[in-house]
């Protein structure tokens, strides 16, 4: 038998942020606690209502084509998908089957089939012998992205799927939250022989909620259409679900063919002629800077690593913060380079703020620290007049007070000094003090120079020139 080889597709559904559900006026609120409260006649389908279309939603879908290089819709309808369940209160769901809002588009080399907008079905939640339905989510616009079968690996599914919620949150059209149900994955696999013009079985494996399992399944999957094929045996085209303790599929359904869903169009809601609705014009003016846009000119623009650049990329906050920062780094007296500035920012950013703000689960919103007081101690390290350990003291300081970071330096007398004769004094001390460590050095072990380096710095409580401290050592050890 030839090299099989997957071909694997993706449907993604994503909650869109809007104020109201998709063709009513209940609340949409996914953080929600009380069940079946932001409901009403239409989202629970009760007869003589009729549905009224959101307009952001649609906007939401329209942006979204564009950043992604779509094909915008000048006409489009609604339709009826008609199934029993549960969790839909109407026996049916509007959707969009013929005349989707965009067609084609790419992201990271996957070519793009359609996105269209319908609205989301209820929540069921099971407890023992017994299955309750919360329909608070029934009727919130649910946009859908489909990809061509152009996905060839696990690795590359999980970055296109990752990409996309990326571009979500910089669109600022969902909140994309996986623990939430916001963003649900679909992957549909199949193996074929790479020789073969057709391509093999395939089985659908719905609703992952993270970029880990969405590569573990289809790892797995890839795995067991193999081992039956080699056996010369046949992959059945099923549904499938994913047991995440057993880290395996299993079989759900059966689907030897395509579910007739009975589409017809929407009867109680017109058809759209997007060229001709104000609200829908320019909408190339609301697109911001994109992703990929973003690394290439932070690169180009600073200079930096690329995993910070991808940092920065993925946190808008973060960047935010560090852009400000660097925007208000005016260095007084000497002059100090961009790329010094650029390298601390970073440094401190990523490392002591970041650590800092993650161990009292502090966010940005909540953060005391502006970006010019945290450019003020940048630029006071730039300048040594504090050392890197005061300032590291400073920046904790400056989180729980919310204090400007001179005015701890000067509270505190932290200010960096380069007193020969007072850190040489210091120095004979911690040479007495340590003569295991200065014999070491002796001996060749330049290690134990940091040591004792740290030793006066600690006497100091930091605020010696750290290289001034080395060079009396040196000479005094000589």
């Amino acid at each position: 038998m030839s090299k099989l080889v997957p071909t694997i597709g993706l449907e993604i559904h994503i909650e869109l942020k809007t104020k109201t559900k998709m063709f009513c006026d209940s609340l949409n609120d996914p953080d929600e606690k009380h069940p079946n409260v932001n409901v009403c006649p239409v989202c629970m389908g009760y007869p003589g209502v009729l549905p009224v279309i959101n307009k952001e939603a649609v906007k939401h879908v329209l942006r979204t084509g564009l950043a992604i290089g779509g094909t915008l819709a000048d006409y489009t309808q609604w339709d009826r998908k008609n199934y029993f369940y549960p969790d839909l209160p109407k026996g049916y769901q509007i959707s969009q089957n013929k005349y989707p809002l965009v067609s084609g588009g790419g992201l990271n080399d996957i070519k793009i089939t359609r996105i269209h907008l319908e609205e989301d079905a209820g929540k069921l939640i099971h407890q023992k012998d017994c299955t309750f339905v919360d329909f608070n989510r029934a009727g919130v616009p649910l946009m859908e992205l489909v990809t061509e079968p152009d996905i060839k690996s696990p690795e590359q599914a999980r970055k296109f799927a990752e990409e996309l919620r990326l571009l979500l949150k910089y669109l600022d059209v969902s909140n994309v939250d996986m623990e939430k149900g916001q963003m649900r994955i679909e992957v549909n696999i199949s193996m074929a022989s790479e020789n073969s013009s057709e391509l093999g079985t395939k089985a659908e494996i719905k609703n992952l909620n993270s970029f880990r399992i969405v590569e573990d399944v289809i790892k797995y999957e890839i795995e067991r259409q193999t081992k039956i094929l080699e056996k010369e045996e046949r992959v059945v085209q099923e549904t499938r679900g994913w047991d995440e303790s057993k880290q395996k599929t299993f079989s759900q359904r059966a689907k030897e063919e395509a579910h007739d869903y009975r589409y017809f169009p929407e009867p109680d809601l017109p058809s759209l002629k997007i060229s001709e609705i104000n609200d829908f014009q320019n909408l190339e003016a609301t697109i911001p800077e994109l992703p990929w846009e973003k690394r290439k000119r932070l690169k180009e623009e600073y200079g930096i690593k690329e995993d910070l650049i991808e940092n920065l990329t993925n946190d808008l906050d973060l960047s935010s913060f560090f852009e400000r920062t660097i925007s208000e780094s005016r260095a007084d007296g000497k002059k100090i380079s961009k790329d010094r500035i650029v390298a601390l920012t970073a440094n401190y950013i990523t490392s002591d703020l970041a650590g800092i703000m993650k161990e009292k689960l502090l966010d940005f919103e909540s953060l005391l620290v502006t970006p010019e007081n945290f450019a003020d101690l940048i630029i006071m390290v730039a300048e040594d007049k504090i050392s890197s350990r005061v300032a590291k003291d400073v920046l904790k300081e400056m989180i729980e007070t919310g204090a400007e970071p001179h005015v701890v330096v000067s509270e505190k007398e932290l200010e960096q000094t380069s007193d020969t004769e007072l850190i040489k004094d210091i120095a004979k001390k911690i040479i007495n003090e340590n003569t295991k460590a200065v014999e070491d050095y002796k001996k060749g072990n330049e290690n134990s120079i940091q040591f004792l380096v740290g030793m006066i710095m600690k006497e100091t409580r930091g605020v010696a020139n750290p290289q001034k401290v080395k060079e009396i050592l040196e000479k005094l050890l000589k």
